[in-house]
């Protein structure tokens, strides 16, 4: 596991959860639940931070924690310096102007056009028709909905909701966004146009994004840092391509396995076992980064090894804009070759696993 208080991610945090707890009350024949434990978590002023997580992993109690609509049984929630569960209601209510929320689900008000929806988080503040039309026009064409202002969210298609709900979000002229699964209720193409938008809100706005997801191609796309929770616990963090690339927890592997197709067939994981036999071959996954990955390397190992290497799974990709690939070859299951195998592989840069036997 990372370190969760490393001093020069904190101390630039726009966002600092500080061994914070949840416990849920008993309701009923129900006992008291926790839903968080312990949790220590920095997001870097402008960064975007994805947290990931399986559901009741309690990804949802901890926005609801940043935004103030839970308060933390122990520790502190600190939002651009202000600690956000010693707030009065009164204050907490001025305090989430400068927290925007978009929503898996809009959220929007049926009865009003996309740019009065726009415009409530401003009426409600109390601004003029004009200061409001100032302020909502600009937001409309950031989100490419400039023509639909006048449509009612039953015109808009499942994307155009979503922008109508992200301008929304931006009314206030926030510092912090945050993203509650905000791209789970639509397809593909459209989820990428929303997270090339809120790349680009935080990239021109200078935003602070806390992004809440199940999907780690969501955290592949945008996210600088992603954090992995699992049973309410921060089990992993740091730098997304890092983490990517050196995945230490068996849920982030599980995670990162699923993305990266380093998964193994489910016909070939029944016949692997741990110990080698003279009918057996080895599975070894090579891991290569950066520039590496348009190396020929089953070849050139080939080549310097004089050994039989076959294929059995090859993926190259990009993870935070750098290269990233795995290839699974299996070998001779040996002592002598798998150790001459690992040594060319480390000369050359290669990281190395052995599998198992099949």
């Amino acid at each position: 596991m990372s370190d969760h208080k490393n001093s020069a991610v904190t101390e630039a945090a726009a966002i600092r959860l500080e061994n914070v707890e949840k416990t849920y009350a008993a309701r009923g024949d129900n006992g008291a639940v926790t839903a968080l434990h312990s949790v220590d978590l920095a997001v870097p002023e402008g960064n975007i931070l994805g947290v990931i997580g399986k559901s009741g992993a309690g990804k949802s109690t901890l926005i609801r924690l940043v935004n103030g609509l839970e308060r933390p049984t122990t520790g502190r929630v600190i939002v651009h310096g202000t600690d956000i569960a010693a707030l009065s209601e009164r204050d907490l209510r001025d305090q989430r102007r400068s927290i925007g929320m978009i929503f898996q689900h809009f959220n929007l008000l049926s009865r009003r056009t996309a740019f009065n929806n726009v415009a409530l988080p401003l009426e409600i503040a109390g601004l003029s028709k004009a200061e409001i039309r100032k302020r909502v026009l600009p937001l409309l064409d950031l989100v490419g909905l400039a023509d639909k202002a006048d449509r009612y969210p039953a015109e808009l298609s499942g994307g155009q909701k979503q922008r109508v709900g992200i301008a929304r979000a931006l009314a206030t002229n926030p510092r912090v966004l945050l993203s509650d699964e905000a791209t789970s209720a639509l397809d593909p193409e459209t989820t990428a146009q929303i997270l090339a938008l809120l790349k680009k809100v935080n990239a021109e706005l200078n935003l602070t994004v806390l992004l809440i997801t199940h999907e780690m191609s969501v955290i592949k796309a945008v996210a600088d840092r992603v954090a992995v929770i699992d049973g309410g616990r921060i089990v992993e963090d740091g730098e997304t391509y890092d983490v990517f690339t050196h995945p230490r927890h068996a849920t982030t592997r599980r995670f990162v396995s699923e993305l990266t197709g380093t998964a193994l067939p489910d016909h070939l994981l029944a016949r692997i076992g741990p110990i080698p036999a003279p009918d057996k071959r080895a599975l070894i996954q090579l891991t290569f980064k950066g520039e590496g990955a348009n190396q020929p390397w089953l070849s050139i190992l080939t080549r310097k090894l004089d050994m039989d290497l076959g294929i059995i799974q090859a993926k190259v990709d990009h993870i935070a804009g750098k290269p990233f690939g795995t290839l699974v070859v299996s070998a001779a299951a040996g002592r002598d070759q798998l150790v001459a195998l690992q040594r060319e592989a480390a000369t050359l840069g290669l990281e190395t696993e052995v599998l198992g036997y099949a």
